[in-house]
C-alpha cells in the first residue's frame, strides 16, 4: 500500500508541480506565483504573506493583531516566534514577535501582541497604523522556547510586560487541550490597566484550580520596596516549591539576569528556560570611543558613537541593510569588516581583523571602520 503522503505526491502533488514548472517557464523571468499575487497575495509561493484580519488594543500601548497566513505556512508550537516585515517610509523593516495565540486555534489565523517601545519604528507602526486588510510579509515559526510535548507537571512562569506573550500562548494551548498543568505564574506590570491580557489571566486564575496567578503592579510600589523586584526572598514567598518546577521566564534584561543568577546559584540552570526579546548587552566601557563609519558599497560615511549598533547607524544614514531578529541570533545582518575596529555590545569583544564577520545589530564602532555595506 502506498503511504498517503506519497500517494498524494504521485497523484495531485506531482501534477501540480509539473504544471507549476511549465507555467513558470512561460512566465520567465518571473514565476507564476508573481502573477497569482496580483489576484490574492495569500496564494503566492515565492514569498509568504499574511493579511490583517483584526486588531485589538490590549492596553494603551499594546495591540493584538490577528493574521491570516498564506501558502506554505506551518503551525507553531506554543511559545515560538515569527518574523514580521513592514515597509515604513519607503524602507523595509523586520522584527521578531512571539505568537500569542494557541496552535489549536481553528480559524487558520494566529495572533501577535505588540507593545510600542520608545524609539521603536516598527512597533509604533504596528500598534498605531496597521489596519485590517493590510498585508505583511511573515516568516515561519521558530524558536525553542516552548512546552515539550510531554508537558511538565508543574511549570513556573515568570514574566514581565510584553514578556507575557509566549506564556499566554502556552496557557491558551493547555486550556484548549483541557490539560491545565499545576502552574504558578508571577507577572510584573505597571498597573492592572497596563497588564497585557490582564482580564484573561484573572479569569483563568478564577476558573482553573491548578493555575495560580501573582500580579505585581510596580507603579503602586515604592522604588525601595523589596516586593517591586524579583528576588530569591520574593520567589520563595510566592512559590515555595520553585526548586521542583520547570521555569519559563520572559521579560526585560534585568529581570532575566536576576532569574538566571538565582537558578544558577541553586544548581538548577537545567530547569530554567529563558526567552529574550532583546540582546543582553554588556556595559559600554567608560573609555570606549566611536568613530567614522564608512559603508563601502554605498559610498557613504557617517559619525557613530560607541553605544549605537551599526545597523541603526546605517538605517539612520538612509540605508536599508538586511536584518532580522536585531538581537544577534539569526545572523541575517552579517557583513564583512573591511578595515578598522568594532565592538560586540554583548561581550565587549573588539574585532579589528579585516575580513571578520560583523553582526551589525549587536556591534558598534570602536574607532574608524569600513563595512561591506
Amino acid at each position: 500500500m502506498i503511504p498517503r503522503d506519497q500517494e498524494s505526491t504521485r497523484s495531485g502533488g506531482g501534477w501540480l508541480h509539473w504544471l507549476s514548472t511549465l507555467t513558470d517557464m512561460m512566465a520567465y523571468p518571473l514565476k507564476t506565483s508573481h502573477y497569482v499575487e496580483l489576484v490574492n497575495p495569500l496564494w503566492t509561493t515565492h514569498k509568504m504573506q499574511a493579511r490583517v484580519e483584526a486588531v485589538w488594543d490590549e492596553t494603551s500601548h499594546a495591540r493584538t493583531i490577528t493574521l491570516r497566513p498564506g501558502a506554505n505556512w506551518r503551525g507553531h508550537r506554543p511559545g515560538q516566534h515569527v518574523r514580521i516585515g513592514v515597509a515604513v517610509d519607503g524602507k523595509h523593516y523586520t522584527r521578531t514577535y512571539t505568537v500569542s495565540s494557541a496552535p489549536e486555534r481553528g480559524d487558520g489565523c494566529f495572533t501577535i501582541t505588540v507593545k510600542a517601545i520608545d524609539g521603536g519604528r516598527l512597533s509604533h507602526y504596528l500598534v498605531r497604523k496597521l489596519k485590517v486588510g493590510d498585508y505583511v510579509p511573515v516568516g515561519l515559526p521558530q524558536g525553542d522556547f516552548y512546552l515539550p510535548d510531554a508537558s511538565p507537571t508543574q511549570p513556573l512562569f515568570i514574566t514581565a510586560g510584553s514578556g507575557i506573550t509566549p506564556a499566554m500562548s502556552m496557557l491558551r494551548s493547555m486550556l484548549a487541550q483541557q490539560r491545565m498543568a499545576n502552574s504558578v505564574h508571577i507577572h510584573y506590570a505597571p498597573s492592572p490597566q497596563e497588564t497585557i491580557f490582564g482580564q484573561e489571566l484573572r479569569e483563568i486564575d478564577a476558573a482553573q484550580k491548578h493555575y495560580t496567578l501573582h500580579e505585581i503592579h510596580t507603579a503602586a510600589l515604592a522604588a525601595d520596596d523589596p516586593a517591586r523586584h524579583f528576588s530569591l526572598e520574593n520567589l520563595a514567598r510566592l512559590c515555595p516549591d520553585w526548586q521542583s518546577r520547570d521555569c519559563y521566564a520572559c521579560g526585560p534584561a534585568d529581570l532575566l539576569r536576576a532569574v538566571e543568577a538565582t537558578w544558577e546559584e541553586a544548581g538548577l540552570a537545567h530547569r530554567l528556560h529563558i526567552e529574550r526579546f532583546r540582546a543582553d548587552l554588556a556595559e559600554v566601557p567608560d573609555d570606549a570611543v566611536g568613530g567614522r563609519v564608512r559603508f563601502a558599497n554605498s559610498d557613504l560615511e557617517v559619525e557613530a558613537d560607541s553605544a549605537t549598533n551599526l545597523l541603526r547607524v546605517a538605517e539612520d544614514a538612509g540605508l536599508n541593510p538586511p536584518h532580522g531578529c536585531r538581537m544577534g541570533i539569526c545572523h541575517t545582518c552579517n557583513t564583512t569588516l573591511k578595515s578598522g575596529c568594532v565592538r560586540d555590545l554583548r561581550t565587549g569583544e573588539v574585532l579589528n581583523e579585516a575580513g571578520a564577520i560583523v553582526q551589525t545589530c549587536v556591534c558598534a564602532a570602536a574607532g574608524d571602520c569600513e563595512l561591506d555595506l
